[in-house]
């Protein structure tokens, strides 16, 4: 009999980018890290492209790339970000893809997704399509091969689905074993109940579907799959091997045991989960207990001899079939007892609503510029996988039904833009959990808003009242926001960016920097004509004329601004249209007068005429600048309280509180929070490698250690990380440069007495690879007594980074 193991993992997050910026801003919730895309690639992305197996010892004795040796996806709007920003671990996912068709037969690890992760039994047939037909042309332009198989988001399913999936040429998709309805030995009269899960997951299966077309089907194991993301087995790889080995029958024909659950179980969820999978693959290969396989190649080798009817609109996660993502079903997070989903089905009706609204709007405008509109949409894909100019005029000329004008390549890119953000706002995570006004549902409607201020171009129709109206049928379990219509008010109406709002980012920056150049503004660019800068005791005047222009639209507006900083959060901006007939050069001249005397009162009076309603402050700058901007402000007020006023007390009273440590007497609770408050700000300025001081911060780490002083471990621990990243880049450079060697030991040792949260992913990497390049040339490198210093200094820091050498 011939075993074969296969495990898949679905890597994805939700796209988390502003609709109006293309990009993800600040995220408070996965702080020490700027978003949750980031941390996760920390935690789990990055770690499983170059995974730990330890020996006896608990050292690292191989480092190995996972997604070589498992069947997986990634989301396709999570692996444009990660191209675009986490270039390291993009490039090890591409690579693994290209090695595993060494190991498996030809086929690649790597499948295809649907796109946005929309519930596709819930699409419409033209949204289906494209969101298959996008997901394929994604994965083509990043693994540079066609995709055998396909992940359902969810992997929720129906016939419509499937014959899409099939008449692309997708090969197969993976299902819940309850998603089976009933299935037969191909060539069999009588039919097998497969009700409840009764089906066996070690063989494939063909569906055969009503057009004459078939697609293949694997079911993923369910209760190993289950203990996996929600039970103990990623505790031990060893454990999960002999769990997955265990589940092979006697028969004698070729058997394929397989489980399927997120990525992110592997490091994210379970941390360390990375590590168990490497060593459950790796004692599954040394010891032979089965084959290692990914589905394309166990199904070239072993076409399925069973067909199979699947139950019509079910899904892995929902065990009411769809329910989820439109009914009160009573699926949800566990984390808030009591709270109901009754919102669901009123944002599901609001996306329909508009959908369909929008579907008609693009019909109507597109026909008078593309030759067939909807193929146009699906084309489009091109164009959100490459931006450049040269692409896009590209597509247009292919598309197009004449030759458009500048205005017409405007209006065809917001249509198109349109019907981009009308697929987003679908993305399944806004219905998944448990309340309106959540992150995730908050922001598939800002999708929604950003289609309704694409549509705004073309028709007079109060789309945002209508849509507001349905949402306001959506009931919050949070008293004060009461329902889906507060929810948008709150949350996504403050995310609404038109060219005016960039251009107030861009006029309230330039208070805050030393020289404003041309520059981008996320997917915005600008090119300033005009720029005067002028300060008068603690009052800043900054005026100009720019030019502003959308990278995706290809919108753009010549705006006139001036932005008055009065002192600390004090900042008022005013923004226009720029008409060019000499009013607003005269109002800089009223303005610099008025600044010279320091009369505020006829500056604001001055920028109000002038500007009229469009008046911006702090609130409006996007928020990773707003957060800039107020540090800036505070820098020079706390840098007075810590490093003065704290510092003084804490060193006036740095004697007595140790006496009263020795001595077990509390210290004061406002001496204790000085002393937090500076020691923490001491480790921060000393973990920055351009001030970084050894001596200084063991000294604070005494002091820290001796007043038991609370440290801000992930701040710090994240600090630290970084540092040594620093150190083991430069090591990598220099090999065998002792001096440097002799600081990584020194900060290593501190940082483990410390015993923070650090992330050493990079650092041990680069180690790894010297223990087999760099130390066996050591004595061919140094002389004698130098190359014995380098070998102790280099095994020592093995030991803190538990890597095992030779």
């Amino acid at each position: 009999m011939e075993k074969y193991v296969c495990i898949h993992g679905h890597f994805y997050q939700p796209p988390r980018e502003n609709p109006w910026l293309e990009e993800v801003e600040l995220e408070e919730s996965a702080l020490p890290f700027h978003d949750w895309n980031e941390r996760i690639t920390a935690e789990c992305y990055a770690p499983n492209a170059a995974s730990r197996i330890l020996g006896n010892d608990r050292h690292i004795i191989a480092i190995t790339n996972n997604y070589s040796k498992i069947s997986f996806n990634i989301g396709p709007t999570l692996l444009l970000w990660m191209k675009k920003h986490a270039k390291e671990t993009y490039e090890a996912i591409i690579n693994a893809d290209e090695e595993s068709k060494k190991r498996f037969s030809g086929h690649g690890s790597a499948i295809a997704q649907a796109f946005n992760h929309m519930i596709m039994p819930l699409a419409n047939d033209r949204d289906i399509r494209t969101q298959v037909y996008w997901g394929l042309k994604t994965f083509e332009s990043n693994f540079n091969r066609k995709p055998e198989g396909m992940w359902l988001p969810e992997t929720a399913v129906d016939i419509r689905t499937l014959e899409t999936l099939a008449e692309f040429g997708i090969k197969f998709t993976i299902l819940a074993p309850h998603q089976a309805a009933r299935y037969r030995a191909i060539g069999a009269q009588e039919w097998q109940d497969a009700s409840g899960a009764k089906i066996d997951p070690r063989l494939p299966y063909l569906c055969n579907l009503p057009s004459g077309k078939k697609i293949n089907i694997f079911f993923y194991d369910g209760p190993i799959s289950n203990d996996v993301s929600f039970g103990g087995l990623l505790v031990n790889g060893e454990k999960l091997a002999n769990r997955l080995i265990g589940c092979f029958s006697d028969s004698k024909e070729a058997q394929l045991v397989n489980i399927a659950t997120d990525g992110e179980t592997y490091g994210h969820h379970h941390r360390y989960g990375d590590m168990a999978l490497a060593y459950c693959l790796s004692f599954i290969e040394s010891n032979n207990l089965a084959k290692i396989t990914v589905y394309g190649e166990y199904l070239e080798k072993y076409p399925p001899n069973h067909e199979v009817e699947i139950i019509d609109g079910s899904s892995w996660s929902c065990v009411h079939g769809i329910e989820r993502w439109r009914s009160n079903c009573g699926c949800n997070s566990g984390l808030h007892p009591g709270w109901q989903q009754e919102w669901r089905k009123p944002l599901r009706e609001a996306n329909d609503w508009l959908r369909d609204k929008l579907s008609l709007l693009y019909e109507e405008k597109a026909k008078d510029i593309f030759s067939d509109p909807w193929k146009a949409r699906d084309e489009y894909i091109r164009v959100i996988l490459d931006r450049s100019d040269d692409d896009v005029y590209a597509f247009l000329e292919e598309q197009s039904c004449k030759k458009l004008s500048d205005e017409e390549v405007v209006n065809a890119l917001r249509l198109l833009e349109m019907q981009r953000h009308a697929m987003l706002m679908y993305t399944s995570c806004g219905w998944f959990f448990d309340e309106i006004s959540g992150i995730e549902s908050t922001q598939v409607m800002k999708y929604a808003s950003r289609a309704i201020q694409l549509a705004s171009y073309f028709t007079d129709s109060q789309l945002e009242a209508k849509y507001l109206s349905i949402l306001e049928k959506a009931p919050s379990n949070i008293e004060h926001i009461g329902n889906g219509r507060k929810a948008y008010e709150v949350y996504v109406r403050p995310s609404q960016v038109d060219m005016l709002r960039v251009g107030a980012h861009y006029a309230i920056s330039s208070i805050f920097e030393e020289k404003q150049e041309d520059i981008d503004i996320y997917c915005y660019n600008v090119q300033c004509d005009r720029f005067e800068k002028v300060r008068a005791g603690k009052l800043t005047l900054c005026a100009g004329e720019a030019s502003f222009f959308s990278n995706v639209t290809f919108e753009e507006k010549e705006i006139a601004f001036a932005a008055l900083h009065m002192g600390e959060h004090n900042v008022l901006s005013g923004l226009k249209v720029h008409s060019g007939n000499g009013e607003f050069e005269d109002l800089i001249s009223k303005m610099k007068e008025a600044l010279k005397i320091g009369d505020i009162s006829t500056l604001v009076q001055l920028m109000d005429d002038f500007f009229g309603t469009h008046n911006y402050t702090l609130r409006h700058l996007f928020k990773d600048q707003q957060r800039r901007v107020i540090n800036y402000i505070f820098e020079e007020p706390l840098h007075n309280i810590i490093d003065v006023v704290f510092r003084g007390i804490l060193e006036s009273n740095y004697t007595t509180m140790n006496f009263m440590k020795e001595i077990g007497t509390p210290i004061p609770k406002p001496l204790e929070k000085v002393a937090e408050v500076t020691l923490n700000a001491d480790f921060l300025k000393l973990l920055n490698y351009n001030t970084f001081d050894l001596k200084t911060l063991k000294g604070v780490a005494e002091d820290a250690k001796r007043l038991d002083i609370p440290l801000d471990r992930d701040a710090i621990g994240l600090a630290s990380s970084s540092l040594v990243d620093t150190f083991f880049a430069m090591l990598k450079d220099k090999p065998f440069e002792i001096e440097i060697l002799s600081k990584i030991n020194d900060t290593l040792d501190l940082l483990n007495e410390l015993k923070l949260p650090l992330y050493l992913w990079r650092a041990q990497n680069v180690y790894f690879h010297l223990t087999k390049d760099a130390y066996p040339k050591v004595k061919e490198q140094l002389d004698e007594k130098d190359a014995d210093r380098w070998a102790e200094l280099f095994r020592k820091i093995g030991e803190c980074l538990d890597v095992r050498v030779g």
